[in-house]
């Protein structure tokens, strides 16, 4: 049995007609204290929604990492608006009720600013160094759904009992509660159709791959970024929602190509990463990626609003400067 809060109560998000844009930054430059609070408040003061922190034990692939939840406690602290969230916590790596208790905490003492990113965890290499198993995607899949269902749960004020096949709890409630009414807005992240429709049942937002990480490592197969790859993750996700899809805000990490020449731009990214099966237009049209200029970004990211619905972009730091036009254009439109 279990005592926890449907996605579909008073707990989730309500539907928008109209979703303006907003954008986001992800570290991956864990500098020294000073310099990463100067760096967190211009990331504030550049009109950035979001300063999120990814959830990974080794460097590769980003580099690496501060712990999320400390690091982002700090961020907060340092500035007054900007939302703090991870892109996106392994389940593995710790038990939902502790988790709970630190992700409400968090909130709390930010002032309602958290978003929670959550994911079944992928990348090999760091289960076998950290000495946990690496079970089979279906198995962490599951897991990490009946985490969702305790979190769920503690972080809408509950106490929880739950019987699962991963988790037991027993009556159990947690202190504090998030700064809302209601938990913060979840993020789950992923690529297949397992996983997207979990997340379109459960998320407030999904962050839709384009990369493949099926095999435990990062493959940049440019079969997931097409148009259709992407309209194939949207469906699944749609499936997973049902009536609440127009609730859910949809998430892409774009790379940046900024030039005056996008034929010839696109030609030497298939060329530099060795694509095959794609022409240059199937590149300049893959919603991961942005060519040309400023106007040109603009404009492109205006139509994939209608077409695809994405309206929630997060650049590495490493571009937020570069993208910052980008947003003074379309922040809150």
């Amino acid at each position: 049995m279990q005592n926890a809060t449907s996605p579909h109560d008073s707990c989730a998000p309500t539907e928008q007609a109209t979703r303006p844009f907003r954008f986001g930054v992800v570290n991956e430059h864990p500098a020294p204290l000073d310099a990463w609070l100067a760096h967190v408040r211009e990331v504030e003061a550049l009109g950035y929604s979001t300063f999120l922190i990814r959830d990974h034990v080794i460097d590769p692939p980003f580099g690496p990492q501060y712990a999320p939840l400390v690091a982002l406690a700090m961020a907060a602290a340092a500035t007054t608006t900007l939302r703090v969230g991870t892109l996106v916590l392994s389940n593995d790596f710790r038990h939902p009720v502790l988790l709970a208790k630190e992700l409400a905490t968090l909130d709390a003492l930010s002032g309602g600013r958290l978003e929670i990113g959550m994911g079944a965890g992928w990348l090999q290499a760091e289960y076998d160094g950290a000495g946990l198993p690496y079970d089979r995607p279906g198995l962490r899949i599951e897991r990490l759904a009946e985490s969702l269902t305790i979190l769920r749960g503690l972080l809408c004020g509950e106490t929880v009992t739950f019987d699962g096949a991963h988790y037991q709890v027993r009556g159990l409630a947690t202190f504090p509660q998030p700064a809302g009414a209601a938990m913060p807005p979840l993020l789950i992240g992923g690529g297949n159709p397992r996983m997207l429709r979990l997340a379109g049942r459960e998320a407030t937002i999904v962050s839709m791959l384009t990369t493949s990480v099926a095999s435990g490592e990062v493959r940049d197969d440019p079969s997931e970024r097409t148009v259709a790859a992407v309209e194939r993750k949207l469906g699944w996700i749609r499936e997973g929602a049902g009536a609440r899809f127009p609730q859910i805000e949809l998430n892409l990490i774009p790379t940046l190509i900024p030039t005056d020449d996008p034929d010839g731009a696109a030609a030497d990214l298939i060329a530099r990463r060795g694509w095959t099966g794609v022409t240059v237009d199937d590149v300049l049209q893959m919603p991961s990626l942005l060519f040309g200029d400023t106007a040109t970004m603009v404009q492109t990211l205006r139509m994939r609003r209608e077409r695809f619905g994405v309206t929630y972009y997060v650049v590495s730091d490493a571009d937020m400067h570069a993208f910052a036009p980008i947003v003074a254009a379309l922040a809150g439109q």
